[in-house]
Order: structure tokens, then C-alpha cells, then sequence
């Protein structure tokens, strides 16, 4: 019988040991700061109504989402001349009534919706769970991957969005990633589409500018034209974009540019507040009012922000903005919020290419006793169940076995201690206490051994 070679879907990676106590030291960082901050955690399904999540992310977050086809003979129901045709959009909603989620901000608003009577506003939410993207797979960019999103919703203060930044802050501070946190404001940027005479496409702009790091200028440039802006447009969009100077000169030449609109100046007010407020807390992080940052989901309405690690190649670590009405579309209308998600994934791979992983990051035992036999067995388990209590993650190896060997598996496990208790030892009622790392070994009471391992 011939057996298929296994493998996984593209898009996707599995975790060993020492990747998945990496990633937990990344989740429990994030998670310890935004509890930190009063937010509290819930979970949604992996999997909503694709009706939920269609048309939320713009044309072409939708052709991005994971549709899920119906179970049963799903094509019975799909017309015939939908068939003949072949067009994947007409056949869809006969097909498919299900979606993976694409994010956790549609999911939460569609949460906040059916648990408003059983949730106080403003409620402050975090969540981290797994995301998918039918994305073309590529560094840094995968097909599942966790976010870590914190949000409040039922409050339009810009407090909230202070705030968000002092998390980004502690968060990068505590994985020692140096960051700068780029700002900037979706009414800034329809009152730029104002001035410059294409007010009706705000999306068409933010969705090519967003892409600006990727394309290029040339590139958002040939966008703009395609999707039908006229070139007298495009030119007057390319000088604001690229305004020069510090965030202060940036948003003083913008009051100039955006005096007719209302919306602009609404929004360069809002930005100007923040920063005010930011001079007064602690923040390490550079902070950056970048004109080019858009944001390209349709549901943002104020504020946006984007992370990068200042030191490595990877695009955005962390990302969001303010929502004033996402929750509308379900019914439940002028509840405003605001949140940010951080990327697990791409934070990993930052972590690992500017090496900044703690050395006992990949590891989970922190205390070997080795094992020479039944009666050294016996007399290692109370001491085994002892460690444990005081919060020392032990192990007792298995099986009588050679010692090379059984410190071969501490090494290959990164375990840095062993407990090594051979006739000598149960007589003294002493533990010989091997350091992996530097090779020292002393003989000491069972309950010294804190004061050399935790």
C-alpha cells in the first residue's frame, strides 16, 4: 500500500515545543499588560455567518475571507443558469452560508450587539485568538495567524485612544522591541479627498494609499487611475501626502490646506488633542503623525494607528483605529469605539530575527532528577512533589538509565538544572544540584534549591 506524504496547507505552520513556550511568553506579555489596563477577555467562534462579515472589509478584503461550503448536496440549490455562467460571486450565496473570521473587531461588534443588555458600557474587551486570510502566502504574511486585540467600545473620549498607545508602549517595552507608533486620522483624510475634488471616493484613496509601502507612488498613482480619478486629482493628492517636517509643522501646514473642510479640521483637532495628551504620560515610543497611513478597511471613521519595529524587516507589528458605528450594521446604531491588534505572528518572527527572546524562553522544565533505579525512584518522589508545590516545573526522568544519557535530555530540553541523588545522597539527605550552563555542581538541603532556581 503506498502512503501519501503528509503535509500542511500552504499559509499555515505547525509549533514545536520551543516555538510554542516563545509564543506563550509573546501571549502572556500581551495578555498581563491589557489586563493591567481593566480589559477583560472573551471569545468568539472561529467560524460567523458569512453574512457577518461580507462587506466590511472592502472588495477586496471580501474576496480574502474563507468560505465555508454548506454541508450536504449544496450545489442542488444553486440555479442552473448560475452554474452555466461560472461566476463564483453569483454562486456563493447559494454555496456558502459560513465563513472563517478575517478579524476579531466584526466578530466583537457583532458580540457587543447580542450581549448588550448583559455587558456595561463602555466595555473594554480583549481577545486573542487565530485569524484566516486567503492570502498569497509570503514572509510575514500567512493564512492563519493569531491577533491580540484590545478594544473599548460605548465611549467616543480620546482618552481611549491615549491609552491604546500607552498599552502599545508597555507592551513593546516589556519584549524590548524598539517601535515607532505611526498616527493618523480617517477625517483627515476624507477632508483630503474634499479638497482635492473626490470626496466620493474616500475608499478607492485609502485602499491604494494603504498600499503605498508595497506599490510605491508609482504604483498608488496608477491605481487612483484605474479606479477613475482624474489625473489633476492624483496630482494635487501627491504634495499632501508627502508633506515634510516634524508631526507639529505637519498638522499646521494641514489646518492651511483643509481651512474649507470641515471634516479635515475635525480631524487635525483630534490628532492635535491626542498628542497633547501623550506629553503627559510616560510614553518611550516614538510617536508619528504619517499622512500616508490609511488603513484600507472601510469601518474606521477616526483615529488609525501603525506599528513598526524600528530594527527589522517585517512590515506592521500592530495596527487599528476608531469605529464610530461598526455596530450600525447590526443593529445597534452610534456606538462608538476604538482598538488596536497585535500580530503574534509577525511579532514571533521579530522577536526571532533581532534575537530577543529571553534565554529560558524555550524552556519548560526548570529541574531534572535523574533516575538510577526503584529505591532512588522511590525516594525522589516526595522530593519531586515538594518542587512542585514550591512552583519549580520539575520532571523525574522515566527510567533508570545511564547519567550521559539522562543529561543529554536535560540539554536537549534546555532543562538548566538536575537533581542528581545517588546512595550518597539519600544517606546525607542531601541533593547534588548540577547547573547545565555552566557545569558547577553543590550539595545542598532540599530547601535551598529555591535560592538557585526560581
Amino acid at each position: 500500500m503506498a502512503y501519501q506524504k503528509p503535509s500542511i496547507t500552504k499559509g499555515t505552520r505547525d509549533f514545536g515545543v520551543t516555538e510554542m513556550v516563545r509564543r506563550n511568553y509573546i501571549f502572556d506579555t500581551i495578555r498581563s499588560v491589557f489586563q493591567r489596563y481593566g480589559y477583560k477577555p472573551i471569545e468568539t467562534p472561529a467560524m460567523e455567518n458569512l453574512s457577518t462579515l461580507l462587506g466590511k472589509y472592502g472588495e477586496e478584503g471580501d474576496r480574502l475571507i474563507f468560505k465555508i461550503l454548506n454541508s450536504g448536496d449544496f450545489l442542488s440549490e444553486t440555479p442552473e443558469n448560475s452554474l452555466k455562467e461560472k461566476k463564483s460571486s453569483d454562486i456563493i450565496k447559494y454555496i456558502s452560508e459560513k465563513a472563517l473570521r478575517y478579524d476579531l473587531t466584526v466578530p466583537f461588534a457583532r458580540y457587543v450587539v447580542m450581549h448588550q443588555n448583559e455587558i456595561t458600557f463602555p466595555f473594554k474587551r480583549y481577545q486573542i485568538q487565530p485569524v484566516w486570510r486567503a492570502d498569497r502566502p509570503q514572509k510575514g504574511r500567512y493564512r492563519e495567524f493569531y491577533q491580540c486585540d484590545v478594544d473599548v467600545i460605548g465611549s467616543d473620549s480620546l482618552l481611549n485612544e491615549v491609552e491604546l498607545i500607552q498599552i502599545t508602549d508597555d507592551i513593546f517595552a516589556h519584549l524590548k522591541i524598539d517601535v515607532i507608533i505611526k498616527l493618523n486620522n480617517r477625517k483627515i483624510l476624507s477632508g483630503i479627498a474634499e479638497v482635492i475634488g473626490e470626496a466620493e471616493r474616500i475608499i478607492d484613496i485609502t485602499i491604494a494609499i494603504d498600499k503605498i509601502d508595497k506599490i510605491g507612488t508609482g504604483g498608488v498613482e496608477k491605481e487612483l487611475a484605474e479606479k477613475g480619478l482624474s489625473n489633476e486629482a492624483i496630482q494635487k493628492l501627491q504634495p499632501i501626502i508627502f508633506l515634510k517636517g516634524d508631526s507639529f509643522t505637519k498638522l499646521t501646514e494641514l489646518r492651511k490646506i483643509l481651512s474649507a473642510s470641515e471634516t479635515g479640521l475635525k480631524g487635525i483637532a483630534e490628532v492635535e488633542t491626542v498628542f497633547d495628551y501623550i506629553k503627559s504620560v510616560p510614553v518611550s515610543s516614538n510617536i508619528e503623525f504619517d499622512l500616508t497611513l490609511a488603513r484600507g478597511l472601510n469601518y474606521y471613521t477616526g483615529a488609525i494607528f501603525e506599528v513598526k519595529a524600528k530594527d527589522a524587516s517585517i512590515g506592521s507589528i500592530a495596527g487599528g483605529g476608531r469605529y464610530d458605528d461598526l455596530t450600525g450594521i447590526f443593529g445597534l446604531p452610534n456606538v462608538s469605539g476604538v482598538g488596536i491588534s497585535f500580530g503574534a505572528d509577525r511579532i514571533f518572527d521579530t522577536l526571532s530575527e533581532l534575537k530577543l527572546f529571553p534565554e529560558n524562553a524555550g524552556a519548560t522544565t526548570r529541574l531534572l532528577f535523574v533516575n538510577f533505579g526503584p529505591a532512588e525512584e522511590k525516594y525522589c518522589l516526595p522530593l519531586v512533589a515538594e518542587t512542585r508545590k514550591n512552583g519549580i516545573n520539575t520532571e523525574l526522568y522515566p527510567n533508570a538509565a545511564k547519567l550521559k544519557k539522562q543529561l543529554d535530555y536535560a540539554n536537549a530540553n534546555n532543562i538548566p538544572f538536575v537533581a542528581i541523588i545517588g546512595t550518597d545522597e539519600m544517606n546525607t539527605g542531601k541533593i547534588t544540584l548540577k547547573d547545565m550552563s555552566s557545569g558547577e555542581q553543590r550539595k545542598i538541603n532540599l530547601h535551598e534549591i529555591t535560592n538557585f532556581i526560581i
